[in-house]
């Protein structure tokens, strides 16, 4: 279409430096161009004739080739695709702070569900055109292996990304590409095998998931403690209980900084209980006593109502 613009464009200017007026070069144009072949409304001398000819040789061509690449969008049904792709890129040029989930397969089908239902915006990639057509959420049909793939997906832009793909090699790939464009980005892996999770780890993976061994751990969890497993599945992922579990780091603003659990009455304010502490080094100060004095850094794992958190990461983040 641009082409085609050019090409009017260029007409009418021709015909009006020949003489034409602004409404007669542009009809020329047109005329000539479409092959209609009415009587031209001025007559052609030698110039005029020369540059009729080129412009038919060239804008006969062009409008044909952009007549029949509309007509085939349209005949083929490919418009409504183009104007949902065009307003996926622009919806996931707007996002920042998204989580970036490289694989459509059971595992990150069930990270969107999940991360979906907390409120966080989703970005799925995949290379199978036909799975990404089932995406619910906003997705990128390509190879997570690339880093234009990945730059479309706003990697550049977002908090997070899992790599959910189905080999431990394209998993391995996408991480050393990730942290190499993104070297603060929290990157989650997905391991099919316990030799490949070291690996993963060394490339930058901040944390890395055994599907197979959480599960059969799960398994056995249901064998030797089922009420506790049923509980956890409840407060963490169903929704029916009124009470949640969530983790908020300490900001250096918060009144927690430096304070000692008891001297704020954290619980008498904010009713949420804190269940752990977990320090910088990665250390947990589990059921913490009263006088624990904790930093900024820290990130506190509490239990209670939704008012409760959120209650409780206001004054985690807050003076």
């Amino acid at each position: 279409m641009a082409a085609l613009v050019l090409v009017l464009v260029a007409g009418t200017v021709g015909y009006l430096v020949l003489g034409f007026d602004f409404l007669d070069a542009v009809y020329q144009t047109v005329v000539t161009i479409s092959t209609v072949g009415y009587a031209p409304p001025h007559a052609l001398h030698g110039g005029g004739k020369v540059f009729t000819i080129f412009l038919i040789l060239v804008g006969v061509g062009t409008a044909l080739y952009s007549f029949t690449a509309v007509l085939e969008i349209l005949i083929e049904g490919h418009m409504r695709d183009l104007v949902r792709r065009r307003s996926m890129e622009r919806s996931i040029a707007r996002m920042s702070g998204h989580v970036v989930v490289c694989g459509w397969g059971r595992v990150g089908r069930e990270v969107a569900r999940f991360l979906a239902a907390a409120g966080q915006e989703v970005v799925v990639v995949d290379r199978d055109a036909a799975r990404t057509e089932e995406v619910p959420y906003a997705f990128v049909t390509g190879d997570a292996t690339e880093d234009d793939t990945l730059l479309q997906a706003g990697v550049a832009r977002a908090a997070a990304l899992v790599a959910a793909l189905d080999t431990d090699a394209d998993n391995l790939f996408v991480t050393v590409a990730c942290r190499a464009m993104r070297p603060d980005l929290n990157i989650i892996a997905r391991a099919r095998s316990e030799s490949s999770e070291p690996k993963l780890v060394r490339a930058g993976a901040n944390r890395v998931v055994n599907p197979q061994q959480l599960g059969g751990d799960r398994m056995a969890s249901f064998v030797t403690q089922p009420h506790v497993v049923d509980f956890i599945d409840v407060v963490m992922h169903d929704g029916t209980l009124e009470f949640r579990l969530e983790e908020m780091p300490v900001s250096p603003t918060s009144p927690l900084s430096g304070s000692t659990l008891r001297s704020v009455r954290l619980h008498d304010r904010t009713g949420a209980l804190v269940l752990a502490v977990r320090r910088p080094d990665g250390s947990f100060d589990t059921n913490p006593s009263p006088e624990l004095t904790i930093e900024a850094g820290d990130v506190l794992i509490g239990v209670g109502t939704a008012a409760q958190l959120d209650a409780l990461a206001r004054f985690t983040a807050q003076p």
